[in-house]
């Protein structure tokens, strides 16, 4: 018999780690040094050398400093021909690899051959001073090189500080650390080290095109088909033809686009003239450099301006410039600061805040992040004939992206790094990504084109956590893969939300989500998706031309690119989610169909009981619903979440999705499977959409059926809807509300013995009533 392996575990499991030197008891520190825990590690800054002997035969040395611990060895850049060189270099050794009692520093000469030895300085390890920050720095000093019979040289001093630290020392970011001891070349070490990025400033421009005047057309004689072609960088936009074919066209059009500071750019504007087929003449163009374009923070008009329209025509085979006569154009340009420029997801957005800092609220909080350490992570690449992972981890939240440390091969990685932002709005989320590195070794050519494979991905809601609550949680790491779901490790961390003032706070649930610009003068859903598109680009742009950069597939992965696309997996899913939602419904209907029914006749007795009342003391009604929710609200307290949100397969449908599913949903835009098989999955698609728009139109017949009541469609069921108005106006008139009330309730809740299998005549009547069915084709 078969045994099948267990399920994996995707759940999320609380922890109890010890953080900053103390331990988590209950929901309180018992350290308030820090969210991590402490890591020990030994730092020597080598600062500079000075009077070193020469080696070479010209009377000079190309000197460099290895620093060796036991089996780690870490070196600085070499000079040319120096005997006073500078490095200033820091090298973190950590305390848990160490496994020797001495600490050399080496001076070295750099050869073709075989390096020259200079001489040395040395440490015992149990002599080299600890320092705990906050304290201030160690200053370092000068020391006389040793020979190999540690005898004093008569030449050469080197200045060093070295002393045993923790990660939160202000060198701990740029140092050489030793779990990069194989790492090549300066491009992979730069490449490990924790950084923090600041996304760009993006603005959305808006140009409203009015009208040009004195256009001259290429082919006199006739009048243009103009329209107005803006770029701005890669954005292309365009206007209408123009409605009036004269020399002076109008179009009074509005074009969005996304800008980002430092303006690199100009916004180019060329009116063209549509000559025939797809072909455009250019009959002026412009440049407007983005740092001279007014700037609104609200919906006032800013002043049009006219600008010149330059033409240029080839004489002798070059483009010159003519200047006989300007044709114009009348535009108003403006950076709007009112608007906040949407580079995430609307569900998962973590920054609601305007463009401009001058609308900016006063923050109302801090989040605090500590990045732990990952467990059981998969092997990603092989690396001399054995997997391996490289593996570091991105955050995200408002404008402030944090990249830790690079973990060279390890599946176990401790990063133990901690970040910090500033809370403007508790209803926003918090990203953080576990990625394999995959950009270490400069040497090697397949690694410029390789791209950082995800690892896994995970999302913590603010609003979703307590104020002043340390949450330590191991969280899967799931990523969805062609043949379904994989968990690729887990990723601990401890997150705290510690709130400034709780007045202001619940004062934000008051306030819109958006700024007000996007509610007085909204753009338009296909707008908000191309403008998002083209923002996600900016950002991802500009971030990988940092250094070391952050990759465009790290930044797009983060920023959930590519997730409004066609899943089949997906819609499954929202559509339970729907159901979902609607089962209590459903089941406050049903609940109410059994008391109905009498199932339970002390019940239904009751529900008469509670009925009379509150008809008999209307004033009653909205109290009661009120308290009902209010102890409906107390009686679930007991059952609060006690964990925040995590990845669900079950919810996703991640777990039960059917392989042609997840191949399509991983398939590329425009498709690249053979044609049968997009035939299949178009009918597929077609019967779903069938399904639908069959529930789409049963939703529109009935609502065309309220409206016929009156519409004398069918004219003997308008009378006889007219009829019973007038009848019910006049009974409703004379008999007190109070009894019709009673009376109406106790007809709802009779007894089975007084009900019919049949429907109602009310249903009946209904159901008879005309719909706009009969006109579809």
């Amino acid at each position: 018999m078969m045994h099948r392996p267990p399920p994996e575990d995707f759940s999320l499991k609380e922890t109890n780690p010890h953080l900053g030197g103390g331990k988590v008891t209950g929901d309180k520190l018992t350290s308030t040094y820090d969210l991590v825990e402490q890591m020990q590690y030994l730092y020597v800054r080598v600062v500079k050398a000075k009077d070193l002997p020469a080696k070479d035969v010209t009377g000079s040395c190309d000197p460099y400093v290895e620093v060796k611990l036991g089996n780690y060895k870490g070196t600085t850049r070499h000079f040319e021909k120096k005997s006073n060189p500078e490095w200033n270099q820091v090298f973190a050794f950590s305390k848990e690899r160490i496994q020797a009692s001495m600490l050399e520093v080496n001076v070295k000469d750099k050869d073709f051959v075989k390096d020259d030895f200079i001489g040395r300085v040395v440490f015992d390890l149990n002599e080299i001073p600890k320092r705990v920050p906050p304290d201030s720095p160690l200053a370092p000093q000068w020391y006389r090189l040793e020979d190999r019979k540690s005898d004093k040289l008569l030449k050469g001093e080197l200045m060093l500080a070295v002393w045993m630290g923790t990660q939160a020392d202000e060198a701990f970011p740029e140092a050489w650390h030793s779990d990069a001891a194989t790492v090549s070349g300066t491009d992979g070490l730069a490449n490990i080290r924790s950084k923090v990025y600041l996304s760009p400033k993006l603005w959305y421009l808006r140009v409203n095109v009015i009208e040009a005047q004195d256009l001259i057309p290429n082919q006199p004689g006739r009048f243009p088909e103009a329209h107005v072609k803006a770029s701005l960088g890669n954005q292309i936009l365009r206007t209408r033809i123009s409605a009036n074919r004269t020399i002076n066209p109008m179009w009074n059009e509005d074009l969005m686009f996304v800008a980002a500071e430092p303006f690199e750019e100009p916004l180019i504007l060329s009116v063209e003239d549509r000559v025939g087929g797809n072909k455009d003449e250019v009959l002026g163009k412009c440049a407007i450099p983005l740092q001279y374009v007014d700037r609104r923070l609200d919906h006032r008009p800013v002043l049009t301006r006219w600008h010149n329209l330059e033409r240029h025509v080839i004489v002798e085979g070059e483009k010159k410039k003519e200047i006989k006569f300007a044709s114009r154009i009348h535009l108003r340009v403006c950076l709007e600061g009112g608007y906040h420029v949407l580079d995430e997801s609307t569900h998962y957005s973590s920054d609601l805040r305007p463009t401009a800092k001058q609308l900016w609220k006063s923050h109302i909080g801090v989040l605090e992040l500590g990045i732990l350490n990952a467990q059981g992570l998969m092997p990603m690449k092989t690396k001399d004939g054995r997997g391996t992972t490289d593996a570091y981890c991105v955050a995200k939240y408002g404008q402030k992206w944090i990249r830790t440390r690079t973990i060279i091969d390890s599946f176990t990685p401790k990063w133990n790094e901690q970040y910090t932002w500033e809370v403007f709005d508790p209803c926003t989320v918090l990203t953080i990504g576990v990625y394999d590195n995959c950009h270490l070794h400069s040497g090697d050519k397949a690694a410029g084109g390789a791209k950082d494979s995800r690892i896994g991905k995970v999302r913590i809601r603010l609003s979703t956590l307590e104020t002043d609550r340390v949450y330590t949680h191991s969280y899967p790491l799931l990523v969805l893969y062609p043949n379904g779901v994989k968990k690729m490790g887990e990723i601990h961390l401890a997150v705290r939300f510690t709130c400034s003032s709780l007045l202001n706070m619940m004062h934000m649930y008051s306030h819109p989500l958006l700024p007000k610009m996007h509610y007085l003068h909204p753009l338009t859903v296909s707008q908000l998706d191309s403008l998002r598109h083209q923002a996600t680009q900016i950002v991802s742009m500009r971030l990988s031309r940092a250094e070391p950069p952050l990759r465009k597939e790290v930044v797009e992965y983060m920023l959930d690119v590519g997730s409004h696309m066609w899943s089949m997996r997906r819609s499954k899913a929202n559509f339970f989610r729907i159901m979902g939602v609607l089962s209590g419904l459903i089941a406050v209907g049903k609940w109410f169909d059994q008391i109905c029914n009498w199932k339970n006749p002390i019940t239904t007795v009751l529900i008469h009981i509670l009925f009379i009342i509150l008809v008999l003391y209307p004033e009653l009604i909205l109290p009661t619903i009120f308290l009902y929710l209010f102890l409906i609200g107390v009686w679930y307290y007991r059952w609060r979440p006690r964990h925040p949100p995590h990845m669900d397969t079950r919810l996703s449908h991640a777990d039960s999705a059917h392989p042609d599913e997840l191949d399509e949903e991983f398939d590329t835009f425009p498709t690249s499977r053979p044609a049968d098989i997009v035939r299949m999955r178009y009918d597929r698609l077609r019967s779903i959409a069938g399904r639908i728009q069959t529930v789409v139109g049963d939703l529109a017949t009935q609502g065309e059926r309220v409206q016929s009541l009156l519409s004398w469609r069918d004219p003997r069921a308008t009378a006889l809807f007219v009829i019973f108005c007038l009848v019910a106006a006049i009974v409703l008139y004379v008999t007190p509300f109070q009894v019709v009330a009673l009376l109406t309730g106790f007809y709802v809740l009779r007894h089975p013995r007084f009900r019919h299998k049949l429907p109602s005549v009310p249903l009946n009547f209904f159901r008879r009533l005309p719909a706009r069915t009969d006109c579809m084709l």
